[in-house]
């Protein structure tokens, strides 16, 4: 075999371990399931085996799960037949069964992380001991790229901890650690790391029960099984809980409960059967494709660095001078220092600077009260980070953030300021979140270096950064803006050069729909809510009030005087500038916007919006929650699509992946694109074309989607990697 080595020692017991070749962690590839079946039947039928310890050859675990990018590939499982996806799908069940049940003690010896079909790999031996180490984690996670457990996961968890308390584990992908799985019995034993083989093989010795509890006459679920009192109120329950937590818009989360409560009331071997013919049904759907290919594989690829131009050398970013010591400012700064990076951060005063530090320095104080950092580490980190108003300071940098206010005539003042102390080698980055690169880049004496480095906020916690070329960016400058990006551990995409770029441009269409449907006369209570069951983290204009009306309005009024008579107005735009200037609502930063944000208690819609804006629909039934549904995200997607045909983004999974990390379209979908090419792009502008003609010409698909309608063309088969590589 590959992928398991096996040694029997003189007490009959086999040490199994478990390390695919050329790999840097442990997959569950079809040939390692093809491997359990043979590992089994050597066990089984070797008479010098008296049991087996299994455990891993890696040191960075023990099995990080399926291979993902096999069930995600081309025709997925099966080709399309059912009856071949469904014995495709079940190998691996028949595999971890056929360990169960072979007759022989079977003990494993988790020394590093097990999630997904690693975890299920574990529960179907007969013991299991773990190390005890602080980072190790045992989950399932795999409802996070809406897939179920397919291993017997659903029906092995549920039958150890009762249904209640694996719900986190199996619903939201919830994690535990060594100490928390022996307190919910998930394992026997959590012994010191380097000795979780020696107290393996001591139970095979001592104790060797082949038979799982389930396979037991006495074995009672705990808590109960659906057929209980109890058990019935937990699905009830559930059911209701599910419902609210996530719209039914995620099928893996209710293939899951139905896998739950359906196998629990039936014998073991026909449970597991029942759990793979939800997890085929779950693979199969749209969401299950998108939310794979995008929250997986695409964020992998791009968290190595995909976008990055060939034949450039590394760049190891060592200093960064952050121009502006603001909320942006301040994250970026702490996420450098995170990274090893000195850096400077420069405001019109020290006073200015110092605050800006002081933002780092109330995270670092929070993580060492928590015990995420020492005290030690959290002052060095802080030392890294040198608040000053002087722009001398700014020699030896290797990159500049700009991170000032949204003000042209501010950013090229503090742009000729820090390009006169650079080297020649440095690069430019601005943190604008609208303004179009090329047009800030004429204020700079060495536009080839000049790029655009867009954050989100909060630095600390938004995952992702938008690189976006001017139109005189050069490659070199492009590599190395990623390199930083990846020092930093964010996840960049790059985009060229537009108003509003890709992110900003299309999150605006969410809250900027959200103002239509407020101008048409809906509730704002229907709107918002409606909005976040679209899978939206707020309704549009929650959403709007957390990025600051009065930013908004700024940026109109900067567009209009950028766009002259091409600038269009719309009537919400009247609603915003009444509310900014005459009402001074900002939003949630000075407690009043959309809603009323009190000091103490839950913020509450703002009942002056009525006098503003006439509400006429007052009552929502179905159709219409889907229209708004349908509004809100094919206004996003459209727009997406937009901007591929105007170049402004090229690679799809940079589309999906800056959509969901960016501005948080709804992760159901794998992303807006994930979005037009699940629904079908016939499908999907024939549907514009009806929202177009009730709502306004900001519906009607551009010339591309119509091109790709007539071939039947997906934006993952036109702009996908393969195409752009054979092109």
């Amino acid at each position: 075999m590959e992928n398991f080595k096996i040694e029997v020692d003189g007490d009959g017991i086999a040490l199994v371990t478990f390390d695919v070749p050329g790999r840097s962690m442990n997959t569950l590839t079809a040939s390692v399931i093809k491997e359990v079946g043979e590992l089994v039947e050597r066990i089984k039928t070797d008479a010098a085996i008296k049991g087996a310890v299994i455990t891993s050859g890696k040191t960075t675990g023990f099995c990080a799960g399926a291979d993902l990018g096999e069930l995600g590939g081309e025709g997925g499982l099966g080709g399309g037949d059912l009856q071949a996806a469904f014995d495709a799908g079940f190998a691996l069940n028949k595999a971890f069964r056929a360990l169960e049940t072979g007759g022989k003690p079977i003990a494993a010896a988790i020394n590093g992380l097990a999630l997904g079909g690693g975890l299920e790999f574990v529960l179907a031996t007969h013991y299991r001991v773990v190390a005890d180490l602080p980072k190790l984690q045992l989950g399932l996670p795999e409802a996070k790229v809406g897939l179920l457990p397919g291993g017997g996961g659903t029906q092995r968890l549920t039958r150890l901890m009762g249904v209640m308390a694996a719900a986190p584990y199996l619903l939201e992908g919830k994690s535990m650690k060594p100490a928390e799985a022996l307190g919910l019995k998930v394992v026997h034993e959590v012994v010191p790391a380097g000795t979780e083989v020696e107290a393996a093989k001591t139970w095979i010795k001592t104790k060797g029960d082949p038979v799982a509890p389930w396979d037991k006459k006495d074995f009672k679920i705990p808590g109960g099984g659906p057929y209980t009192p109890t058990g019935a109120q937990v699905f009830i329950m559930g059911n209701a809980m599910l419902r609210k937590n996530t719209y039914g818009n995620y099928p893996a989360q209710q293939n899951i409960m139905k896998a739950v409560y359906e196998g629990l009331q039936v014998p073991f071997d026909a449970a597991i059967r029942i759990e793979t013919r939800y997890f085929i049904k779950t693979l199969m759907t749209p969401q299950a494709k998108g939310m794979i290919r995008t929250l997986f594989l695409s964020l992998q690829e791009l968290g190595k660095g995909a976008g990055r131009p060939d034949g450039v050398p590394h760049y190891d970013v060592k200093k960064v001078a952050v121009l502006g010591a603001g909320m942006m400012g301040a994250g970026i700064a702490y996420v450098q220092a995170m990274a090893g990076i000195e850096t400077v951060l420069i405001d019109q005063s020290q006073e200015a600077a110092d605050k800006g530090k002081g933002y780092a320095e109330g995270l670092v104080k929070k993580a060492v009260s928590r015990g995420k950092l020492t005290q030690e580490k959290g002052e060095a980190i802080l030392a890294l980070i040198h608040p000053t108003a002087d722009y001398d300071n700014v020699k030896g940098s290797d990159l500049v953030i700009e991170a000032v206010f949204e003000n042209r005539d501010i950013k090229a003042d503090v742009t000729k300021k820090a390009e006169a102390q650079l080297a020649d080698t440095a690069i430019f980055g601005s943190n604008t979140s609208t303004l179009p690169i090329t047009g800030l880049a004429e204020a700079s004496v060495r536009p080839a270096s000049f790029i655009g480095i867009h954050f989100f906020s909060p630095v600390d916690k938004m995952g992702l950064v938008e690189i976006i070329m001017g139109e005189k960016t050069s490659q070199e400058a492009l590599a190395k803006s990623i390199d930083y990006v990846l020092k930093i551990k964010k996840t960049p995409i790059v985009v060229n050069d537009s108003r509003g770029f890709y992110t900003s441009r299309c999150f605006g269409t969410f809250v900027q729909e959200g103002m239509e449907l407020l101008s048409d006369g809906i509730a704002p209570a229907i709107i918002d809510n409606v909005g976040r069951a679209t899978g939206m983290p707020r309704g549009p204009l929650e959403m709007h009030d957390d990025v600051a009306l009065d930013l908004s309005h700024k940026i109109a009024v900067q567009t209009k005087k950028d766009l002259g008579d091409k600038y269009e107005e719309r009537p919400f735009t009247a609603i915003i500038a009444k509310m900014v200037e005459d009402l001074g609502r900002y939003g949630r930063k000075n407690g009043k916007g959309f809603y009323d944000y009190p000091e103490n208690g839950p913020k509450t819609l703002w009942p002056g919006l009525s006098d503003l804006v006439e509400v006429t629909v007052k009552d929502a039934d179905k159709a219409l929650i889907e229209q708004i549904r349908t509004r809100l995200l094919y206004r996003q997607a459209v727009e997406a699509a937009r901007c591929f045909e105007e170049g402004v983004i090229t690679d799809p999974r940079e589309a999906d992946v800056g959509a969901i990390l960016g501005w948080g379209f709804a992760p159901w979908t794998g992303g807006p694109i994930s979005l037009i090419d699940g629904v079908g792009v016939a499908k999907f502008v024939e549907t514009l074309d009806q929202l177009a003609a009730a709502y306004g010409s900001r519906f009607t698909p551009p010339a591309l989607l119509r091109e790709m309608a007539a071939k039947g063309e997906t934006f993952y088969g036109r702009f996908g990697v393969k195409e752009k590589a054979a092109a």
